[in-house]
């Protein structure tokens, strides 16, 4: 209860570990190994995924994280991702085309890692065996879900029950050899019944079963402040989502809708012109115990030039 009462007041300083001033070098070296959301460039990596992988290693980027429906998703996602497909303008996912060897290959070739992966719910909960299949090939060491359903989070009960859910989940990709992450977006930040969801969420998950992705950007919209949320809870975090912001804005509602996230989308931007304050929280973030830092802007315009502007700030810090 007291960490909730000192997040609400953003006072954290308290309950936040601190490491030795021995250990603190180590975070002043650069980032070693950056990657970057391959829902950043879909479009060109439907056109050509071997040009596209290709383009994202010349910049400099060493890891890339993917997103589905893969050929082993549950088929609602698939027909309900074709169904969303017109609005997006693309249709590619998941292998964009090409066999797991393939895209593995065309990795390889590039000196390129594919770290981690966004599934489905249900993809997660039935198929980790074709899961852990896939990742013995492409070599994925984090699997986890963008998003929860909506209908599956309307209260604290749906919140306390999704955390038994992941506890399940996680155990079973640890079967597999694998680590299960949650991604945040904008919703369960702000307060439910007196409690603030995405606390209860992480509170009654197992920390050696569940871990956290956090995306700043949908943190930052919903309300909370990312530097927070990393000190109160260090060791959680191991993977990060890094997008600007042209000026601090949040969602029209409870940032629970696709609507709602989509309004948010013109003010993405390169990092280090926006108005939020990605150093520090980059250099929390890797006291915390992040490992993985992703650049995602959402199908932004001109890739080739805005996400090599972003990889050379990160470089920079």
């Amino acid at each position: 209860m007291e960490r909730r009462k000192f997040l609400k007041k953003s006072a954290l300083a308290s309950s936040f570990v601190f490491i030795p001033e021995s250990m603190s070098s180590m975070w002043a070296k650069p980032i070693k190994s950056i990657g970057v959301q391959l829902f950043s460039l879909p479009k060109l990596l439907e056109k050509d995924f071997k040009i596209g992988i290709e383009l994202l290693s010349g910049m400099g980027y060493k890891e890339i994280q993917m997103y589905g429906p893969f050929p082993f998703s549950v088929n609602s996602v698939k027909e309900s991702w074709k169904a969303i497909t017109p609005m997006l303008g693309f249709e590619g996912s998941g292998y964009f085309g090409h066999s797991a060897k393939e895209v593995r290959t065309i990795l390889d070739d590039a000196g390129m890692k594919a770290t981690a992966t966004h599934l489905d719910l249900e993809t997660l909960q039935t198929r980790m065996n074709q899961v852990g299949e896939a990742a013995n090939i492409l070599g994925f060491e984090y699997v986890g879900i963008a998003a929860i359903p909506e209908d599956k989070r309307k209260n604290l009960d749906d919140y306390k029950k999704m955390a038994e859910t992941f506890n399940r989940i996680g155990a079973e990709a640890k079967k597999a050899g694998l680590k299960f992450a949650y991604h945040n977006h904008g919703y369960g930040l702000q307060e439910m019944d007196g409690k603030i969801p995405i606390q209860v969420l992480i509170e009654e998950t197992d920390p050696d079963l569940v871990y956290l992705e956090m995306d700043i950007f949908w943190t930052t919209a919903g309300g909370a402040n990312p530097v927070d949320y990393l000190k109160a809870y260090p060791k959680r975090y191991r993977l990060m989502h890094l997008k600007d912001m042209k000026e601090i804005r949040h969602f029209s509602g409870d940032g629970g809708s696709p609507q709602e996230w989509m309004e948010l989308f013109p003010y993405m931007t390169t990092l280090g012109s926006g108005a939020m304050d990605i150093e520090t929280i980059v250099k929390t973030a890797r006291k915390s115990g992040v490992k993985h830092f992703f650049v995602e802007q959402d199908m932004v315009a001109n890739p080739e030039i805005a996400l090599k502007k972003s990889l050379n700030y990160l470089k920079s810090l």
